[in-house]
């Protein structure tokens, strides 16, 4: 492992950790008919999270809706409100476009003074805020730092800021502390950070110690150096805030990213900072761990923004061209998980393939399917993935393959060995090769076939016939000291080896061989 890896690892752990001692958080949001979103809850159990996902698939939004969960007493007259982030354009005029106001709802769940609470901004004709406490309750209060992306190349804003030196104008070189952040992930040093500023606008001054204390503005800087001081200042003296920050990513090389990314967790570490980040980068994906990070997509057959839980790692890995090199499969739950990596541990010796050659997705049940094929499909990522769906879910090959035609797209769809659950098939191959199986798990062969008798007289009529052989699996598993995934791994590789399974295992070769001509 990387040593930026194992830093990411440790402030991981300790995020974790702290997340015990923290008073105060947005825990859940929920929008409702809000720029194409008809229904879309988030939640945001991580302190760092970070937003994911195509274009038009409401990243922008759901960062603009949180900058609204709070009310900052720094802001006044400028606070952030959902009439501000998300106005509409209305004229008196016939026949001239204008937005159409819709009934909207934001609703905020919140840990504020180590308390739950909830509250709700409402469009009607107008936003209002609405409690579900009596009277009395009041938004609560937090600092917020709202950051979108800005370039200093839009005319209006060059022109604004050029005038600053024509004017009265405030200079102050900030303190040290304000460049804290940018030093840890910009590659020069430097020696002061200077801002001007009259009214609304301001301009950073930047200067670096080596090249003669060479001294320039925002208008010679990169759009990432740019972008990394304007974050430094603005969030050095935060504490307990909540930290917006729109294409994270934008003018930053790619260990840029990862450092920055670091960074920004170690300063929600220090400073008891939540923060929300929106990026189309891999890199900063990776940069958290997997239940912080929020991938969104829009469904095509519905039009709806759908939050994709964990077992569309593998999605994100395909739509971001992080598995170009690995042969990409989808499968229902662990235990089947345990078969396919079972089946390919036969393989992988014969067809020189290595274990991280194959990139296994699961967590998913069958009736998720369909929008998988689609999504994958409308990416033109669905002929990379081979589809390895229960033997009990058959029925459902015609239904995929109509979806994925109608896409243009081609699929592949494999099913697991046996007419049941992987549960069932695993009992099966015990009986018929108790003696390998029995080697292979570290038990007599006479031992094991004891243990599965006992275990079947103990439940014989203490469940229902469907959970039989999940129950007796789970059992065997936990009397062996073996996760059950693992006991079906160990199974399959017997059941491969043993010339068990003979369509199953060429079906995955026939895959192989597609996948390393494509």
């Amino acid at each position: 492992m990387s040593l930026i890896r194992t830093e990411l690892h440790a402030v991981w752990k300790a995020l974790r950790a702290s997340q015990n001692h923290r008073d105060e958080a947005l825990t859940e949001l929920r929008i409702r008919n809000l720029r194409g979103i008809w229904d879309l809850r988030i939640p945001l159990g991580y302190p760092v999270t970070v937003l994911a996902g195509p274009n038009a698939s409401g990243k922008s939004t759901i960062l603009f809706a949180c900058a609204c969960a709070y009310s900052d007493p720094r802001l006044g007259a400028r606070a952030l409100s959902p009439a501000r982030l998300f106005p509409n354009f209305a004229t008196r005029k016939e026949n001239i476009a204008s937005d159409r106001v819709q009934q909207s709802e934001i609703e905020y769940l919140y840990l504020h003074k180590g308390n739950r609470v909830s509250m709700s901004w409402r469009r009607r004709k107008s936003w209002t805020r609405r409690f579900a406490a009596k009277n009395g309750a009041s938004q609560p209060q937090r600092q917020v730092y709202l950051r979108t992306l800005a370039n200093l190349t839009n005319p209006s804003e060059v022109r604004s800021v050029l005038k600053l030196g024509g004017k009265q104008f405030n200079a102050e070189e900030l303190h040290p502390e304000f460049l804290v952040f940018a030093q840890r992930i910009l590659p020069w040093r430097y020696r002061s950070l200077t801002v001007i500023s009259s009214g609304a606008s301001d301009l950073l001054f930047a200067e670096i110690e080596s090249l003669g204390n060479t001294r320039y503005s925002e208008f010679h800087m990169s759009s990432g150096e740019r972008s990394i001081l304007r974050i430094s200042k603005d969030i050095a003296q935060l504490n307990n805030g909540l930290v917006l920050i729109d294409e994270i990513d934008t003018g930053l090389h790619p260990y840029t990213q990862q450092q920055a990314m670091l960074e920004l967790q170690r300063i929600a570490l220090r400073k008891k900072l939540q923060i929300i980040v929106a990026s189309h980068s891999p890199v900063v994906l990776d940069s958290v761990p997997d239940d912080a990070r929020i991938f969104l997509d829009r469904d095509d057959a519905t039009g709806q923004i759908r939050f994709a839980p964990l077992y569309r790692d593998i999605f994100q890995k395909a739509l971001y061209g992080q598995s170009r090199d690995q042969l990409s499969v989808l499968c229902e739950d662990a235990v089947a998980e345990g078969v396919i990596r079972g089946v390919f541990d036969v393989l992988n010796a014969e067809l020189g393939l290595r274990h991280e050659d194959i990139l296994v997705g699961r967590n998913t049940g069958k009736s998720e399917f369909p929008a998988h094929v689609r999504t994958l499909a409308k990416f033109k990522k669905l002929s990379g993935f081979l589809l390895i769906l229960d033997g009990d879910s058959q029925g459902e090959e015609d239904k995929l393959k109509t979806i994925a035609e109608n896409q243009g797209q081609a699929l592949h769809l494999a099913f697991l060995p046996g007419q049941g659950s992987p549960e069932e098939w695993l009992w099966q191959v015990l009986r018929k090769r108790l003696e390998e199986c029995a080697t292979q798990l570290g038990i007599a062969r006479d031992d094991l076939g004891q243990l599965m008798r006992g275990i079947e007289q103990l439940i014989e009529g203490q469940v229902q016939q469907k959970d039989f052989f999940k129950t007796v699996a789970s059992i065997l598993s936990d009397r062996l000291g073996w996760a059950l995934p693992t006991v079906a791994r160990v199974v399959a590789k017997v059941a491969a080896e043993s010339r068990m399974i003979p369509n199953f295992v060429a079906r995955l070769k026939e895959h192989i061989e597609l996948w390393r001509r494509m």
